[in-house]
C-alpha cells in the first residue's frame, strides 16, 4: 500500500498556491516516501508558492531527509502577465516583477515544514553546475519550453542515484497540448530511451521513473 500524507498535510497542499491535482499530488508523496528511504535529499525544480513542497517536506522529515527546492521565484513563461496562469497576487508591486518566494515561506510556516526545507533560489542550471552530491530523487517541474525542460533533464538527472526516482510533470503526449506539457513530454522520451531510467507508475501527468542504468 502506497504512503500517503497525514490529513494537515493534505490540507496545507490543497490551501497553497498552485497547480497540481490532488491525484497527482498523492502519487507525488509516495515516490518521495519511497526515495527517501535511500537515505539522499529530495530535490525539485519549480517551487512556485510550495504546493508541492509540503508534500516533498513532509516526505523528507518522515525519512530524516532533506528536501532541497530550487525556483528563482519571478515565474515561468506561462505565470507572466498576459497569460492565463498569471496570478496578480504574485506580483511585487515595488518592482513589478513577480516574486513567489514570500507565498512560499508563507506555505512551509503555515505547514510547519520550514525546518525541512532548504531553498535553493536561483536558476536551475546554475545551480546545478555547481551540485556535485547524489539525490534520492529529482522532481522536474520548471519551465515548459524545450529550453527549460531540457537544461532541468540534463542538469539534474546524472545526479540521481541508483535506485532513486525521477518525477516529471505535465507530461502531455498529444501535440495540441504544446503550450503546456510537449516539452516535459519530449523529455519523459528522452530518460526513456537513454537506458538510465525505468517507468514504474503514470498518474495524471505524473510520470515516475526509477534509475536503473547509466547515463542520462
Amino acid at each position: 500500500m502506497s504512503a500517503a500524507p497525514k490529513p494537515e498535510i493534505l490540507a496545507a497542499f490543497e490551501a497553497a498556491k498552485g497547480f497540481m491535482p490532488v491525484d497527482e499530488g498523492l502519487a507525488l508523496y509516495a515516490a518521495a516516501v519511497e526515495a527517501g528511504g535511500l537515505g539522499l535529499p529530495l530535490l525539485e525544480v519549480g517551487t512556485y508558492c510550495g504546493r508541492s513542497t509540503v508534500l516533498l517536506a513532509d516526505a523528507a522529515r518522515s525519512a530524516g531527509v532533506t528536501a532541497l527546492t530550487v525556483d528563482h521565484h519571478r515565474g515561468s513563461e506561462e505565470q507572466q502577465p498576459g497569460w492565463d496562469y498569471h496570478d496578480p497576487e504574485t506580483v511585487d508591486l515595488e518592482i513589478g516583477l513577480m516574486d513567489t518566494l514570500p507565498a512560499f515561506r508563507r506555505t512551509l510556516f503555515k505547514a510547519g515544514l520550514e525546518d525541512h526545507v532548504v531553498a535553493l533560489v536561483g536558476r536551475s542550471p546554475q545551480i546545478a553546475a555547481i551540485w556535485n552530491s547524489p539525490l534520492g530523487f529529482v522532481f522536474v517541474d520548471g519551465g515548459h519550453t524545450d529550453e527549460h525542460a531540457t537544461a532541468d533533464y540534463e542538469g539534474w538527472a546524472p545526479h540521481v542515484a541508483e535506485g532513486g526516482l525521477l518525477v516529471i510533470h505535465d507530461v502531455f503526449p498529444h501535440p495540441e497540448d504544446e503550450f503546456t506539457g510537449q516539452a516535459p513530454y519530449r523529455v519523459y522520451l528522452r530518460a526513456l530511451d537513454s537506458g538510465a531510467f525505468t517507468e514504474i507508475s503514470a498518474t495524471g501527468s505524473l510520470r515516475v521513473l526509477r534509475r536503473t542504468g547509466t547515463g542520462v
